[in-house]
């Protein structure tokens, strides 16, 4: 969209029948919809800006519901205290307080403290990073001291809340990134932060709804899409990427974009001779997010008793985190469940329900699972925890289920070691320690994606694309108006003006 509203012209090349990726829609002949991956939408600041670029308004092509409650959170297996998270912060002050009132009075103090904080972490996402030298960039050096990027999110949560469950209430979405809340950085807070402060909301139709609508604004602009059309590889003169080559034919480009994912794709399309710093060892020791077990399920009935969203936390909620670092499964699973219709009644035939679960689970890098014959006791686990929610006949309801594993993901969707989150978000591996928007030692190569920087979440991926356009138009002198993200330095070569891309 970017690019070809800075005068690019640019083919996309995409290996499915569909747009979306990870953010596709699953549909089945019985009229049942579901979101492959991500189910929500966040911060769409970042989106609303990327369509007036282009001359588009978000609001015309996408209806978002901001919900309240945003999810409904169950303790301790279910044993525990059920809390509505809610943007009403009188309203959430007074669930907090069922956990411990002194966490409850404790709130205005993180938001606040969070407010400032992404005020000052906004311009660090929004901007490359190409080596360590980026970090002595003015607003980096005024901003790394108070992000306290060496605490872990629980630390940095313990600043303000004493109770466990109250800070696991803010920050299980470090799952988002597919990390332990005990091992992500803190200045992750921010993440439940957005919620609380921007909203959580749910595009009609599915997420996959804002990837046909940037689709549409795509191909209006001019963009060729191709679906259908796998590469095999890049193709280089020199360092310089110069093409792609599709079922053996070669398609020249004056710069190519990769959104393919890093561990599964670099070693087939790039030469590893021209990717030292990511070498195909450096990318197998590397360190990856968890995996997940998705169950989508097209049931009979309507479940009032269960909102849009809802987070299962188990008792031993850290001792299965530590579980599934170690590329297991979790003795006691934590589980979401996605009930859309409870908001969109699209997502499934007049009186049937749409129910999506997800459970994390350990990747197949770290971990030595045989998941095929894992599933039928996935399976029987999937469902048990909803009937302990509430629906105790769910079995005789299913008319329609897929099951997808971390080896699905891998042999499916084409997704590294199933790890469905990327590359993992420790200190190791952000900022210029991450792969960079401008790849490495190579020429005219971009990277976007969950992992390039900023990382992943789909606000977070679609502001690393933001940054990778304006350092590609950059390089290629395109005109129009300058995009944010351009960090020290630039090719050694120059660029190529009004070339042509393939993405």
């Amino acid at each position: 969209m970017l690019l070809a509203a800075r005068g690019a012209r640019v083919s996309l090349l995409e290996k499915d029948g569909v747009v979306g990726g990870r953010s596709r829609r699953l549909e089945t002949p019985e009229g049942y919809r579901f979101d492959l991956g991500p189910t929500f939408f966040l911060y769409p600041r970042i989106l609303e800006e990327i369509f007036a670029e282009c001359g588009e308004r978000l609001a015309d092509h996408v209806r978002l519901t901001r919900l309240d409650p945003q999810y409904r959170l169950v303790f301790d297996g279910g044993a525990g205290p059920v809390i509505d998270a809610t943007p009403d912060a009188a309203r959430m002050a007074a669930e907090i307080a069922r956990i411990d009132p002194r966490d409850a009075a404790a709130l205005p103090r993180f938001l606040a403290d969070n407010r400032r904080r992404l005020a000052l972490f906004r311009p660090i996402l929004e901007r490359g990073f190409a080596s360590a030298a980026d970090l002595l960039a003015p607003q980096v050096l005024r901003a790394l001291p108070h992000l306290r990027p060496h605490l872990s999110l629980d630390a940095e949560l313990k600043r303000h809340f004493r109770d466990p469950r109250t800070r696991l209430l803010f920050s299980f979405q470090s799952k988002y990134l597919g990390m332990s809340p005990f091992r992500c950085p803190g200045l992750f807070s921010i993440l439940s932060f957005l919620e609380y402060e921007h909203g959580v909301f749910h595009p009609e139709g599915g997420c996959n709804a804002v990837a046909e609508a940037m689709a549409r604004v795509a191909a209006k602009q001019g963009v060729a899409i191709h679906l259908g059309q796998p590469v095999d590889r890049i193709t280089f003169q020199g360092r310089r990427a110069n093409g792609v080559v599709v079922n053996g034919e070669k398609i020249e480009a004056d710069a190519v974009v990769m959104n393919a994912d890093l561990a599964h794709a670099l070693p087939k399309l790039v030469p590893e001779a021209l990717r030292p710093r990511w070498t195909d060892r450096k990318l197998q020791a590397a360190r990856y997010s968890c995996s997940t077990v998705m169950l989508y399920l097209g049931v009979e009935g309507r479940f009032p008793q269960l909102p849009h969203h809802t987070i299962l936390l188990a008792e031993q909620y850290r001792q299965g985190l530590e579980q599934i670092g170690l590329g297991k499964i979790p003795d006691e699973p934590s589980l979401y469940v996605h009930n859309p219709v409870a908001t969109d009644p699209s997502m499934a035939p007049p009186g049937h329900s749409s129910l999506y679960l997800l459970m994390p689970v350990g990747n197949l890098r770290d971990g030595d699972v045989d998941w095929a014959a894992a599933r039928p006791r996935l399976r029987a686990t999937l469902l048990a925890q909803l009937v302990a929610l509430g629906i105790p006949d769910i079995e005789a309801r299913i008319r329609h289920e897929r099951m997808v594993t971390p080896l699905d993901w891998q042999e499916d969707f084409a997704v590294g070691y199933g790890a469905t989150f990327n590359l993992a978000h420790d200190l190791g591996q952000i900022l210029h320690r991450r792969p960079g928007n401008r790849f490495g030692d190579t020429e005219h190569l971009y990277l976007v994606g969950g992992g390039t920087h900023p990382g992943s979440g789909l606000p977070v991926i679609y502001e690393g694309a933001r940054i990778s356009a304006g350092l590609l138009a950059d390089d290629l002198g395109l005109p129009g108006k300058a995009l944010p993200g351009l960090p020290s330095g630039g090719l050694p070569s120059g660029g190529l003006p009004g070339g042509g891309i393939a993405a």
